[in-house]
């Protein structure tokens, strides 16, 4: 994995501010481009003097990383989901470990659609309380009038599906919840595994450069190997629950 690097300029000019045609053309994007990225939060705000803006070193620094995600294939969503919680002023190398270890856990693209078209492939009537219940879960944003946003369409799809076999909307919602509680239990379970076996004396040493490809690796095998672990676990858990249901459910017509 390659890190962005800011370019070296001498003396003072390296704490120069400079203005958007500046910073522009210090990274190599256009003006265009700088506007279109801060409008989607992608970029500190800049220091405000009268109407101009003056960017300094974290935004040359913020500018190039998106450069370089988007080269690599990064589309402007991902790059938005991927910085949302990055501090604002993080160096480049800060903000690569940032992109590295959260990059492989991001959901896939968001999919906009209207309430009308959720309510047509959940094959229900249009529910403004049903999309409530979406946006508390998580799972959906509002846009704007009937615009919603669905972060993980993955995880739509498969709720479509048991919807599909005749379960109401409201109680996969309830029974979605409720998993989303022990899910985040076992994701935090994880992650004090993974600090503990070496990211914290990573972080502790400063995170040197040398060892960030290391850790990267490790973050990509942790998430298919945790993903299996999980899945096999639920798997054993689904088919004993599942015994004890049919075996209480017999035991009851037996009884009839």
């Amino acid at each position: 994995m390659t890190t962005s690097a800011e370019p070296e300029l001498p003396g003072e000019d390296a704490d120069r501010e400079l203005t958007v045609d500046e910073l522009a053309a210090r990274v190599g994007v256009t003006v265009r481009n700088v506007r279109a990225y801060s409008a989607r939060g992608l970029l500190p705000a800049p220091r405000m003097v009268g109407r101009t803006g003056y960017y300094g070193r974290e935004h040359v620094a913020r500018l190039l990383l998106v450069r370089e995600m988007l080269a690599e294939g990064y589309s402007l969503a991902m790059i938005e989901r991927t910085l949302a919680s990055a501090p604002p002023t993080a160096s480049s190398a800060t903000l690569a470990l940032h992109r590295a270890l959260l990059a492989p856990w991001l959901p896939p693209e968001p999919e906009d659609l209207t309430g009308a078209e959720l309510a047509a492939r959940a094959g229900v009537p249009e529910d403004p309380d049903l999309v409530d219940r979406l946006v508390g879960l998580g799972l959906v944003e509002r846009l704007g009038e009937g615009e919603l946003r669905v972060l993980d369409p993955a995880l739509l799809t498969a709720g479509l599906q048991v919807v599909a076999l005749g379960v109401p909307p409201d109680d996969l919602i309830d029974a979605q919840t409720r998993v989303n509680e022990h899910v985040r239990e076992i994701a935090q379970t994880y992650v004090r595994m993974f600090l503990g076996s070496g990211l914290q004396a990573f972080v502790d040493a400063g995170a040197p450069p040398d060892q960030l490809q290391r850790v990267q690796d490790t973050v990509s095998r942790l998430q298919p190997a945790a993903a299996q672990a999980l899945l096999a676990a639920f798997r054993t858990e689904m088919a004993s629950a599942v015994e004890q249901a049919i075996e209480s459910v017999l035991s009851r017509l037996g009884e009839e």
